[in-house]
């Protein structure tokens, strides 16, 4: 076994506003250094239109944070160690997580379109968020073509709905809305595929390693049909997305593969050795569900602006042996840990709802202190917007939930699972003159809470047993009342992890194993996971209330659903 502080490897988690590496001790997982980078021009609100549901971020926010993110984290762990050498030089290897599906249109070499002159400015040539919901008319034609074209149903894997949170849907509207960077584009790439191409010089679509998690549940990839859907499937969509498809290949790789080394130009940018191993990328929440202790019967949820929940499950003896889960968003061999599928859900908005609420409150105080009423400054508008929701929960933690309680729906940017569907909307019923900013709050955390426990409800509906619920991401560090409410929903124990930073743990946990200082991921997941933190028990007398809360979100659900219809 290696001793500590003579190996360490990284981790950087590519959220939805930065960048956040880790440094660990390889041997104990302690954290010997990290640094957060917000992205300078999604941070400006540039080349977004959150009205048309459009979010898009530009390459050179990524590649410029990380950069600034990996010297920085290598800068605080040797100012910890002053004297001794450099930690840079005794780091083995380092992983990369991304939001997903988040791809990009590039050309005949893998370079993003955004990254040529010509389409510098252009929101279609740059990474489409994970949150983007322009392409939901695409999705719902792809969904149509899978079920009555007369072949394979192409979605079976991926839960039976495809999602306009996914790529084809995303490349499929934008080479019909843009001619121009249709044209221009040969291939396309997923964030967490294209980061650790760059790194190790393999952009060209021929030298990209594809991640097993981002293709299979996104992408159609699966080895059932020897890789992704074939012409005559994607010709009915758009013959472009036939070319797009055979620039992808047929082959990928699980995280712990190495996707090559640092180039010399990215050893000089990071600070780093050109001997330090790039990892096959993957997406946050499936990383994270291993620095989450990830296992089977655990459950991880990663809470954050949206939710992604994550278990695993041992593979069938045969394939015909593979249960298929309706409504999720898919089942994929590897996408979690090799040789093991991993079913993934998840909400489209948790934080983000929270955070609506926020801005919707804050309306006034902005309008005027941008209209310079005496006595409003924007210093004391920015200090009151970072203690609302602190102030708003401590509040909502004095309300005591009831049968008359509003009930609110968690869709305020559609729902993912159960059932993908982004056309739907939130709703908020049962508010009477009484209801006040706090009992508003409790409803929103209740909502989301309500939308957790109908993903359980669709896992174990499929087969698929849980036995532990691991909470992770910011929302569950942050949010006591919210993780306890989400106890009391599930009727089920709620552990919450005792780091920060589960993604990029995760990643590290990766990376040692490809750099084989460890036999296995499991093994290094046990050596380098922070562990438990805290458990919510449920509480017995909300729980009772709670089942009834419920009963009226989901007959609210169905209306509102069968009104979208």
């Amino acid at each position: 076994m290696i001793k500590p502080s003579e190996q360490y490897v990284a981790g950087a988690d590519f959220g939805s506003d930065s960048v956040r590496v880790v440094i660990l001790d390889a041997a104990n997982g302690e954290v010997a250094g990290s640094h957060v980078v917000y992205y300078p021009r999604w941070k400006k609100g540039l080349f977004c239109n959150p009205r048309e549901d459009r979010f898009r971020q530009h390459p050179l926010d990524y590649v410029e944070s990380l950069a600034e993110a990996v010297r920085s984290a290598v800068k605080q762990a040797d100012e910890a160690s002053p004297g001794s050498p450099s930690i840079a030089g005794k780091i083995r290897a380092i992983s990369v997580d991304t939001t997903g599906s988040t791809p990009v249109l590039a050309d005949a070499n893998g370079t993003p379109l955004a990254l040529l002159d010509s389409f510098a400015e252009d929101p279609d040539a740059m990474f489409i968020l994970w949150k983007d919901h322009t392409s939901v008319a695409e999705a719902d034609e792809i969904n149509k073509v899978s079920r009555s074209w007369g072949g394979t149903d192409y979605t079976k894997y991926m839960g039976g709905v495809y999602s306009s949170e996914w790529f084809w849907a995303k490349i499929l509207h934008t080479i019909r809305k843009n001619p121009k960077v249709a044209a221009a584009a040969v291939t396309a790439v997923e964030h967490c595929d294209w980061i650790t191409a760059v790194m190790t010089g393999t952009t060209h679509p021929s030298k990209i390693k594809r991640s097993r998690c981002a293709a299979g549940h996104k992408i159609m990839w699966h080895a059932e049909w020897g890789g992704y859907p074939p012409h005559e499937f994607f010709d009915r969509l758009d013959p472009k997305l036939s070319a797009i498809r055979d620039s992808l290949g047929t082959e990928t790789w699980t995280t712990d593969t190495s996707a090559g080394t640092l180039t010399p130009e990215w050893a000089k940018k990071l600070g780093l050795a050109e001997s330090v191993i790039v990892c096959v990328g993957a997406y946050d929440a499936h990383i994270g569900a291993v620095g989450g202790d990830a296992a089977p019967g655990t459950l991880v949820k990663s809470i954050g602006t949206s939710t992604c929940d994550v278990i695993i499950g041992p593979k069938p003896s045969t394939p015909e042996g593979e249960k298929l889960i309706g409504g999720i968003c898919g089942q994929v061999d590897g996408s979690v840990v090799a040789d093991w599928i991993g079913y993934e859900a998840g909400q489209s908005a948790y934080g983000d709802y929270y955070a609506w609420y926020r801005n919707l409150l804050m309306w006034p105080l902005r309008h005027f202190a941008e209209a310079g009423l005496p006595g409003l400054g924007s210093e004391a508008v920015e200090a009151i917007e970072k203690k609302l929701l602190a102030e708003l929960e401590a509040a909502a933690a004095d309300i005591s939930p009831s049968e008359s309680s509003p009930v609110a729906l968690d869709w305020v940017n559609g729902r993912r699972t159960p059932w993908a569907n982004q056309k739907l909307a939130a709703a908020i019923s049962g508010i009477k003159l009484g209801t006040d900013a706090p009992a508003l709050m409790r409803a929103l955390l209740e909502a989301t809470a309500f939308g957790a426990r109908a993903i359980i409800e669709a896992f174990e509906a499929g087969g698929i047993k849980i036995e532990r619920i691991m909470a992770i991401g910011g929302v569950a560090r942050k949010s006591k009342l919210g993780m306890q409410i989400l106890a009391d929903v599930t009727n089920r124990e709620i552990q919450v992890t005792a780091g920060d930073q589960s993604c990029a743990i995760g990643a590290a946990v990766f990376a040692a194993t490809a750099a084989k200082l460890y036999p296995d991921v499991f093994t290094a997941q046990k050596a380098l996971s922070a562990g438990t933190e805290r458990v919510h028990k449920p509480d017995p007398s909300n729980v009772a209330i709670y089942e009834k809360l419920y009963a009226r979100y989901r007959k609210m659900g169905e209306f509102i659903e069968g009104e979208t219809k």
